[in-house]
């Protein structure tokens, strides 16, 4: 393991252990983001998962899967057999390193070609190889919609958690969040 990679893993303030004083008390039906893990874990989700943009349906899944992170909303990968791949471009040059899953590319539409709508990690690390062949989508660019409700979007432009409400927080992505 690289120091990057470890000094990465080690940097977070939380790790789901137990919940910060300032985490929202989940009600009857809801689950803390704060008692999820980290590292993340993977979920199997059969929950229909539905994504369109202006009207265009390009995913329509039940075989996604969740990974569940502290301070986060889950972030929902869908298998390729379940996406409209001829309407997504992967972009040529853009890539990231998450600490935990490994190198990412990212999708744009081909309509749209500078602006990313998701990404996916075509060689993962091994504790994370249920995601190859997957793309998890931003839905702060598009209309995503679990379970038949539309979802609200993580703050900011980094993460892509979905927030429904099973889900009590306070999420991360807010300034000020990023040791969360």
């Amino acid at each position: 393991m690289t120091n990057w990679l470890r000094k990465a893993r080690e940097g977070w303030d939380h790790n789901g252990n137990e919940r910060p004083p300032f985490a929202i008390e989940p009600k009857e039906g809801q689950r803390s983001v704060w008692d999820f893990p980290r590292p993340p874990i993977i979920e199997r989700v059969s929950k229909p998962i539905v994504v369109s943009i202006q009207g265009m349906k390009i995913v329509d899944s039940i075989a996604a899967l969740a990974v569940l992170e502290t301070a986060s909303p889950p972030t929902y990968y869908i298998p390729q057999c379940d996406i409209d791949m001829s309407v997504l471009m992967k972009l040529s040059g853009k890539t990231s390193m998450c600490e935990w899953k490994g190198p990412a590319v990212y999708w744009a539409l081909k309509t749209m070609d500078s602006r990313s709508i998701a990404w996916s990690y075509p060689n993962p690390f091994p504790e994370f190889i249920l995601l190859k062949d997957y793309l998890a989508f931003y839905p702060q660019h598009l209309d995503c919609y679990f379970d038949g409700k539309i979802v609200k979007a993580q703050a900011g432009e980094f993460y892509a958690g979905w927030i429904t409400p099973d889900l009590s927080g306070p999420f991360k992505g807010e300034s000020g969040t990023g040791n969360w």
